[in-house]
């Protein structure tokens, strides 16, 4: 069996640029984040800051809080047949993260990603991704996100990246871990 690589961070950390520079290596990535704006675009929902984490939320009361990994998990396992590794972006709670340790067991790991909130909200400024919004949106994001367990991921991750200077030092220091696989 391949390697199965969960990257997990607070809004606008770097979760999304440490899954490009993977995807630059030719790793597939399969995003957690994409399945709740699919999500939000089947509803039929006009997107606004606090509309994704309103369904994300509304899916996992109805579902369970590992709502999204369950769906996940046959799309990495196909990816497995003919990938060494494969990258989910974005796992956010320790609901999620019991599905997979579960199923890929020791071949199942997370890396988190670092950011201070500041530098954090200049990025979500920067982006202007329909989820993103003020500085208010970014510490409910953060609560919320934090109520599913992202802070017990992040502080238990195997690896921790922190993500303060620059893309090229993320790009320097993901490299080198990737070589180490």
């Amino acid at each position: 069996m391949g390697l199965v690589i969960a990257v997990s961070g607070l809004p606008a950390a770097g979760k999304g640029e440490f899954a490009a520079i993977l995807a630059a290596t030719g790793i597939p990535v399969r995003s957690m984040g994409d399945m709740v704006r699919a999500e939000v675009r089947a509803r039929g929902i006009p997107e606004a800051p606090h509309v994704f984490g309103e369904v994300a939320t509304e899916m996992r009361a109805e579902h369970g809080d590992d709502v999204l990994a369950h769906r996940l998990v046959a799309a990495v396992d196909d990816l497995l047949d003919s990938n060494r590794i494969v990258l989910i972006e974005g796992l956010r709670g320790t609901a999620e993260r019991e599905v997979f340790q579960n199923h890929w067991g020791d071949s199942f790991k997370v890396v988190a990603i670092t950011a201070s909130k500041q530098l954090r909200f200049e990025r979500v400024q920067s982006r202007a991704r329909s989820e993103d919004g003020d500085l208010s949106d970014l510490e409910k994001r953060d609560e919320r996100e934090t109520g599913w367990g992202l802070d017990t991921i992040i502080e238990e991750a195997e690896i921790s990246f922190s993500n303060e200077s620059n893309l090229e030092q993320l790009q320097s220091e993901v490299s080198a871990w990737l070589n180490t696989l």
